[in-house]
Formats: structure tokens, C-alpha cells, sequence
């Protein structure tokens, strides 16, 4: 005959039991293998657990980069409310983690604040969305925006973490002049521009922009980290090589190019790349070699030849790199962008590579020490949208939960958190 047992007993039960468990908990784990169901909130949740004052740390190359959260109640809340797959663990079982690690290709990281983050954004819609504004929101990360007029007026010290996504920095407005130059949301972006320089006193936008750019390479020299993606890197490097050069067509600026601009080009004022051309043809929706397009589309014919390795560091000796590559795979799907794929060839020296394809001279992923600070540059627009277009309506990331692309940009986001040691500049 079946028992019942009243559902007030099932209740008070289920209360002992966790009290049980909690009871003997010191830590809770949050997993970032494959057992892990929602890998993005999961950094979402560990930002608030250090906003919280709470104590994490994060375990590079266990069990995908997992983190460690000191146990309490408000944590594992965090992590039921958010969906996110938790472990809570006891004294001894963080002490043979710690073991595992000590031996093996591993580390452990303190993490120390929740980092300041802000986003560099124009005022208005834009019709395209941002991978990375998509990642913090879905995350629940708070974040601030600024432009051109904040950052010229000394506002990024308020920050430990800058994104830059499609801006380009040469004054070219992305080279959309062939296909959009009678689209409205491209006349209006001409006009706010050009109404901003000489507010600010520029005759130029490239001009502006060229400070805006020159500015950021100063807040990373001092220590701040940034984060940028698509054409804003390849356009950030073209206008500091062209400190003082006019590069930019008659059709965007009302004048001609300097005819010896490529001779003038300083490269050493460059973060990433070197020795590149510049293509001024306003008609070309390229602004220099530094992208790899068209040489790639011989390369990758279809979507499903499209991918990225990678690199595996030492987590001991290179810790930096080790925190920026943290995945559950280590194989990334490919995706497009105003800028797919910076040439290698092109690369500084003491650029690193974090992820790149087979036999090809193109580099998806790439970090870099400036000063007391870094820049990391990731390739493409949205890791899951693979040809994302202007109009397009943006990602779903309910429906990419564990992408491993979209979980680069969020090993960016809580890098500063990291306690780190002073470099000297």
C-alpha cells in the first residue's frame, strides 16, 4: 500500500536537507564544461557576486574556466534565479581542486571588484546591434555609455573597461558610401558627426575621431583594458598611423587624399598592425589590407569551413592569455563582419594570438600589452549570426545560451576583475 506523506512534510523535508548540505558547504563552483546550462549567465552571475563584496576566484583551464564563489545564500539564489548549473562543495573538496591544479596546466585567479564598464556608443539607433551590448544585457552586467564629447572630455577615467565596436576612427563612416549614401540612417550619421567635430572645434571629423582614438591608446597606456571587435580596430591603427595625414576621399571630407600619404604613414603610433596599405577608392568597402577580404572568400567557400582554433597557454606562466581563451571547445564557428580577419602578416611582434585558422594568413582573435594596460581585438560582428547584415534584427541569446563565441567577449569582460601585478611603463 503507497504512503503519502503531506506535501507540508515533503516541504519542511526538503529544507532539512538543503540545510544539510549548505551546512557543510564552503564554496559553490559553478562549472564552465560542458555540464554547465547556461555558460553566459553564468559570467553574469559572477559579476554580481563580486559586486556584492563576495570572494571569487577563477579556475583557468578547470573544467572550462570555471569559477569558485565563497558560499552563501544570496550566491546560490544568483545562480537558481539565473539558471545557471552550481555545485556546492566542501572544505575538502575545494582543497583537492586546488591539488588538481597545482600539478596540472592550471591556475587559480582572484577575482577582485566587479569591474566599471563602459561602452563606446553614438546617440541614436544605428541599424545594426552590438554583440557585445547583446552579451551584457542577456548577462544582466551593467554597463554605461559614452562618446566622442565624453571620452575628449576626460570621462573614461570613471572606468576600468571600454568597448569599441563599429566605429571607424579613420572618418570614413565605415565606407558605406557605395551602397548607403542615399540611406537615411547613413545622412543622418554624416550630419550628427560633422555637427559634433565643430561643435568640439574640428574642421574634420577624421580629425575628431583621430583624438577620440588617440585618447583611448593614452586611457589603455594608464592602465585601462579594452575591448573591440569588428572594423574599430583595424580603423583605430589607421588613424593613428595617420596622425597629421589627410587619407581620407574628397566624398567624405570635401578635399582630396594626401598624395603621399603612404610615405608618411607612422606606424609606430600603431597598437596592433603594421606596414599596411591604406585603400582611399571611396567605392571599396575595404579601408585597408589589414582585412583579409576578398583573399579569405577563396579560403572559406561556406560557412561550414569557417572556423578558429584556440591557442592553449601555460596557465602558470601566461595567465593573461590563458583568462582571454577560456571555453568549453576549442574550436570557434567562424563569423563575418565589416572586418572578418586581421592579416598576420601584418601583426607587431609583440602581438598575441589567441585564435586563428589553419594555413592562412589571418589571425580571428589577438591580445596586447600598452603601458600598464591591454587591448584585445576579436574579428567578425556576431559569433552567431554568420553574415549579419545592416537591418538585420539582432541575436536571440536565449537561443545561444553556451556559445562559445559570444563567451570570448564575456572572458573580456570580467578580465579586469583579476588581480594582477603592477607593470611598469
Amino acid at each position: 500500500m503507497r504512503r503519502f506523506i503531506p506535501v507540508l512534510t515533503i516541504t519542511l523535508l526538503s529544507v532539512v536537507l538543503g540545510l544539510g548540505v549548505s551546512a557543510s558547504a564552503t564554496s559553490v563552483l559553478i562549472p564552465m564544461d560542458e555540464t554547465q546550462a547556461n555558460h553566459l549567465k553564468a559570467y553574469g552571475v559572477t559579476y554580481k557576486a563580486l559586486d556584492q563584496g563576495e570572494k571569487a576566484q577563477w579556475l583557468l583551464n578547470y573544467r572550462g574556466g570555471s569559477f569558485l564563489i565563497e558560499y552563501s545564500p544570496d550566491v546560490v539564489n544568483l545562480c537558481l534565479m539565473a539558471g545557471v548549473s552550481y555545485e556546492e562543495i566542501s572544505s575538502g573538496q575545494v582543497a583537492d581542486i586546488f591539488r588538481q591544479i597545482e600539478v596540472e596546466n592550471m591556475e587559480r585567479v582572484e577575482l577582485e571588484k566587479a569591474p566599471g564598464i563602459a561602452v563606446y556608443q553614438p546617440p541614436g539607433h544605428e541599424p545594426w546591434d552590438d554583440a557585445v551590448r547583446l552579451a551584457l544585457e542577456y548577462a544582466e552586467i551593467p554597463y554605461e555609455t559614452i562618446y566622442d564629447e565624453g571620452v575628449l572630455g576626460g570621462d573614461l577615467e570613471e572606468y576600468d573597461w571600454l568597448h569599441v565596436h563599429h566605429e571607424d576612427f579613420s572618418g570614413q563612416y565605415g565606407k558605406f558610401y557605395a551602397a548607403f549614401a542615399n540611406a537615411l540612417w547613413y545622412q543622418a550619421q554624416v550630419k550628427r558627426n560633422e555637427e559634433k567635430a565643430k561643435e568640439l572645434g574640428y574642421k574634420k571629423v577624421s580629425q575628431m575621431k583621430g583624438d577620440v582614438a588617440r585618447t583611448m591608446k593614452d586611457y589603455i597606456r594608464r592602465g585601462g583594458f579594452l575591448f573591440s571587435m569588428c572594423s574599430a580596430p583595424e580603423t583605430m591603427d589607421i588613424a593613428l598611423a595617420a596622425t597629421g595625414v589627410d587619407v581620407v576621399p574628397r566624398e567624405f571630407d570635401g578635399d582630396p587624399v594626401d598624395p603621399n600619404f603612404q610615405e608618411k604613414l607612422n606606424y609606430d603610433l600603431c597598437m596592433a598592425f603594421e606596414n599596411f596599405d591604406i585603400i582611399t577608392n571611396p567605392l571599396v568597402y575595404r579601408r585597408s589590407n589589414i582585412d583579409t577580404y576578398p583573399d579569405r572568400m577563396v579560403r572559406f567557400l561556406n560557412p561550414e569551413e569557417d572556423f578558429f582554433f584556440l591557442f592553449s597557454f601555460s596557465a602558470k606562466l601566461d595567465p593573461v592569455p590563458t583568462m582571454l581563451v577560456q571555453n568549453h571547445v576549442s574550436t570557434v564557428n567562424g563569423f563575418m563582419g565589416q572586418v572578418t580577419g586581421f592579416r598576420k602578416s601584418l601583426l607587431k611582434k609583440h602581438v598575441v594570438v589567441l585564435g586563428e585558422p589553419d594555413n592562412f594568413d589571418e589571425v580571428r582573435y589577438i591580445h596586447g600589452n600598452l603601458g600598464r594596460g591591454t587591448f584585445t581585438f576579436l574579428a567578425g560582428h556576431d559569433p552567431e549570426d554568420y553574415q549579419h547584415m545592416v537591418n538585420d534584427p539582432p541575436t536571440d541569446l536565449s537561443l545561444h545560451q553556451n556559445s562559445p563565441g559570444y563567451r570570448l567577449i564575456l572572458n573580456n569582460v570580467l578580465f579586469p576583475a583579476a588581480k594582477r601585478k603592477e607593470r611598469k611603463t
